[in-house]
């Protein structure tokens, strides 16, 4: 009889026992996940000086397997996530490629194939665009996770709030190229000389596509000083007495990216990377002066 209410019991109780252990789990799982967020954004990696990290890796190289090793696992979700995005991007391939065609008179129906393999290496290459930019916050994620361990908690914080950050810089570059340059340089280019042009899939997408991408990874050029600023490699006052050097290398850049020749075309991709030039000054101070605080706050601690 005993034994018999025993598994009465164990039936009856059944479902609450595995709520209690279900929610037992949960409880665990966001404590845990708490504990490590909490020792992520509190602890302080070992200031150890550049020369002194580079010998002690001479004399123990096999303690660079685990970074290596950790920059394998970081690289390899961050391309299964590119891998699921390029996928997603090729389910809407069509209207992709409309928006991209949209600029040209006609639409995606002005573009005509020579090649017989040309329409799919059009697509391949829209997709894998579509898919990076889609897959850009996560990327710059993992990126962001496997420099973390060895940057100060206060870098840990910025770099963290600047992964939205470079995600709308990157996405607002190629909406200036598509809005602001291409409808621009596209007259010029289909109308030049008085011959009439027939855009090819391949080379107008590869066009817009490419223009699109190297400006938004100029966009970047600001949050790419602030980290270099950051971590001491770049003073903005050499920025700031180099500045025309800076304009100068930028028209260079500006030529290199404009698809056509014309001053109009050059001078709207020069524009923007001039004001990015000054923003980077700014944020470059503003990097500065955070450090110095880092720095200044370590000195009052060892005297208090």
């Amino acid at each position: 009889m005993r034994i018999f209410l025993r598994k009465l019991a164990f039936i009856l109780t059944f479902p609450f026992r595995l709520i209690f252990n279900l929610l037992r789990g949960i409880y665990r799982f966001f404590a845990s996940a708490g504990k490590r967020l909490s020792n992520f954004f509190s602890e302080e990696p070992e200031d150890t000086p550049l020369p002194d990290a580079f010998a002690k890796t001479v004399q123990n190289p096999m303690g660079i397997l685990y970074h290596l090793n950790a920059l394998r696992i970081h690289l390899f979700r961050a391309i299964g996530v590119l891998a699921i995005m390029v996928v997603l991007a090729f389910t809407f391939i069509e209207p992709i490629l409309a928006f991209l065609s949209r600029p040209l008179p006609g639409g995606l129906d002005s573009l005509t194939a020579i090649d017989v393999t040309e329409p799919l290496g059009t697509v391949m290459r829209v997709a894998l665009l579509a898919g990076f930019s889609l897959a850009f916050p996560y990327i710059a994620f993992e990126i962001y996770l496997f420099i973390a361990p060895g940057i100060s908690r206060r870098s840990r914080i910025t770099g963290l709030i600047g992964i939205p950050i470079a995600t709308l810089f990157f996405a607002g570059g190629m909406l200036f190229a598509y809005f602001v340059m291409i409808p621009v340089a596209l007259p010029f280019l289909l109308t030049f000389m008085g011959i009439n042009t027939i855009p090819r899939p391949s080379s107008y997408i590869s066009f817009v596509t490419s223009l699109m991408f190297w400006i938004g990874v100029a966009f970047e050029f600001p949050l790419i000083i602030y980290v270099l600023a950051s971590m001491g490699l770049i003073k903005a006052r050499v920025l700031k007495d180099q500045w025309r050097l800076a304009i100068v290398i930028i028209a260079v850049i500006a030529a290199m990216i404009t698809p056509t020749i014309d001053p109009v075309s050059m001078s709207l991709v020069m524009g923007p990377l001039i004001l990015l030039f000054f923003l980077s000054i700014g944020l470059a101070f503003l990097a500065e002066r955070g450090r110095a605080r880092d720095a200044a706050a370590k000195e009052r601690v060892p005297a208090a």
